[in-house]
């Protein structure tokens, strides 16, 4: 990395930083702050899981108050994408403001989904994930609004959408980054090549360069998603440094990705009648791919018949890309080519320990720093203890994550761990690898507690189909059937919840429910430790009441977890003062 880049990305991000730590709990005025925010929301139970804690966040004077905060959640029914919200979301808006929208700037952070790459963040959402930074403590929200906190002096009324699990860090001059075309102005990001892959890349007019400015206002002539290197190289999108200004990459070619892109009133009144056209959505639109795809003046209509990057492909979906092509062709792309930038996605649990706990090139520009009492070793990996009750005498491994949990005297964490609202009791050892998170659940009338563990790298999606197949999935990198061996169970014993022709460690009832958070904790972790050891074997009752982690998402009990929170918080605040 460049240091004097990465140092003006730390400065310019500082500023963003001192600026919102102002508006913190303060009723802000017209034209200071965003007029709305948005959020997204799967279904009724997360829309409900998120009003809750923005309501625990505005007692709290987390974030400004003056401004409505809305949790809009998908309609019942199929899923239909962060596109499909996309178009709901203005829809529901303009149900409450009418045409009074058309004078609002609006921030809509997409932050549906069960994020089962991150399962910590399943239960309460990942915009509510928290993150070792800000005094009182950051979750991405706050980190949302503070990377943007100077966009809405700088923007005609319309609506930026972004992410809520990424950060997009970035350096301009004084005057900002301006949003005031017609159409959609995306954001874009100076990335090595292979990054290309995974996300979106713009083919820029090569003929606006000037290879100075570290923003650059240019016209995107086509937009690749997900795209193969080949792909890149054959369509243009790949740029080189020597003939720009930037100067956080190391490498000599790169290509412009992106991340949050700006919608004018105008186009996104021209949305809505594109939602009113489609009517009933039964599949999943994509905010990037579905909508930028047709825009451009190298757009074409091929990429509506390619599915291989959906993941669920419904037999509706390419007659409805090609509508959604159609109706925007024409549509102005324009893009803010930030070179002095980064974007960082923080949705998966091994970048969740990356960032938190290895690397220092966010650390240094986002400012993290190990919260609360945690290791300040920040030469190398550290433990990082988030709002955490921790005894004397325990022990963080470097490289592990420790948030909303109470950990009595002696407890060892393992490295690559990350353990989340969890009561570890005395001198329990919780090994390398292994990701554990507690819920409270209702059940029957009862409440009680329910511990999942996986490994790190576990792929929770993974389907086999039915169970019979079961021999396919791998805990740990063990055979599922193997571990119910291990854990004196039979096949015939494990249940799956919910669709039993779409089995996978998300709806494997494995995990035992308890009266208690400290006993179902040590339930499970006595499940763990005897994968690890040769010979080791635990013998319940097939008739031990078990659950999946889908399940227990599903009977949460919300105000449950939230008082819990609650409570680490408020003796959080009391050490601080103390």
């Amino acid at each position: 990395m460049n240091e004097h880049g990465s140092k003006t990305l730390q400065i310019s991000t500082r500023e963003k930083l001192e600026r919102f730590n102002t508006l913190r709990g303060k009723r802000v005025q017209p034209g200071e702050f965003w007029d709305l925010v948005v959020l997204t929301a799967v279904d009724e139970d997360q829309r409900e899981a998120y009003e809750l804690q923005i309501s625990e966040k505005l007692k709290r004077r987390h974030i400004p108050h003056g401004i409505p905060y809305h949790v809009f959640s998908d309609p019942p029914g199929p899923k239909i994408g962060n596109g499909g919200a996309t178009l709901y979301s203005l829809q529901k808006l303009e149900d409450i403001y009418g045409k009074a929208l058309g004078e609002y700037r609006v921030l809509l952070i997409h932050a549906g989904g069960y994020s089962q790459r991150l399962p910590s963040a399943s239960a309460l959402g990942k915009v509510f994930t928290a993150m070792p930074l800000g005094d009182p403590l950051y979750q991405m929200l706050e980190v949302k609004l503070a990377v943007f906190v100077d966009i809405p002096r700088h923007m005609k009324p319309g609506v930026l959408v972004t992410s809520a699990d990424c950060i997009e860090l970035y350096s301009v001059s004084e005057k900002g980054i301006v949003f005031d075309r017609s159409g959609f102005t995306a954001l874009a990001h100076p990335s090595h090549i292979s990054i290309g892959t995974t996300h979106g890349v713009f083919v820029m007019d090569q003929r606006e360069q000037s290879g100075k400015a570290d923003l650059e206002y240019r016209t995107s002539l086509r937009f690749l998603h997900k795209p193969s290197i080949r792909q890149m190289y054959d369509s243009g999108a790949v740029c080189k440094t020597s003939d720009t200004s930037v100067s956080l990459l190391r490498d000599e070619e790169f290509v412009y990705t992106d991340s949050t892109y700006y919608v004018d009133y105008q186009t996104a009144i021209y949305l809505l009648a594109l939602f009113r056209e489609l009517g009933p959505l039964d599949c999943e639109i994509d905010a990037y791919g579905d909508f930028l795809q047709a825009l451009g003046p190298q757009a074409t209509v091929a990429y509506t018949s390619n599915t291989a990057n959906v993941t669920k492909h419904e037999g509706s979906l390419v007659k409805i890309r090609q509508k959604i092509f159609h109706h925007l062709r024409g549509t102005p792309l324009s893009v803010v080519a930030l070179n002095h930038s980064k974007f960082y996605h923080i949705g998966t649990s091994t970048e969740y320990l990356f960032y938190l706990t290895e690397d220092p090139c966010l650390r240094a520009e986002l400012g993290l720093y190990p919260a609360l009492g945690c290791n300040q070793n920040f030469s190398s990996k550290v433990s990082c203890e988030l709002v955490s009750e921790v005894k004397d005498g325990c022990s963080l491994t470097p490289g592990s994550v420790v948030e909303y949990c109470r950990l009595e005297a002696g407890v060892q964490v393992g490295g690559r761990t990350i353990l989340s609202g969890c009561w570890v009791g005395t001198g329990l050892k919780v090994p390398d690898g292994v990701f554990m998170h507690s819920l409270c659940v209702n059940r029957n009338g009862q409440t009680g507690f329910v511990t999942v563990a996986f490994g790190i790298e576990d792929d929770l999606k993974k389907s086999i189909g039915a169970p019979a197949n079961m021999e396919g999935l791998n805990l740990y990198g063990i055979s599922l059937v193997e571990c119910l061996a291990k854990w004196g169970l039979s096949s015939e014993d494990l249940r799956f919840s919910g669709d039993t022709s779409n089995c996978s460690l998300w709806n494997a009832c494995l995990f035992p429910v308890c009266s208690d958070m400290r006993s179902s904790f040590w339930l499970t972790l006595e499940m763990v430790q005897a994968l690890q050891q040769e010979g080791s074997t635990i013998l319940r009752p097939a008739s031990t009441k078990r659950m999946s982690l889908q399940e227990g998402l599903q009977c949460k009990n919300l105000d449950e977890m939230i008082k819990y929170r609650r409570r680490l918080m408020e003796d959080a605040d009391f050490k601080t003062l103390s």
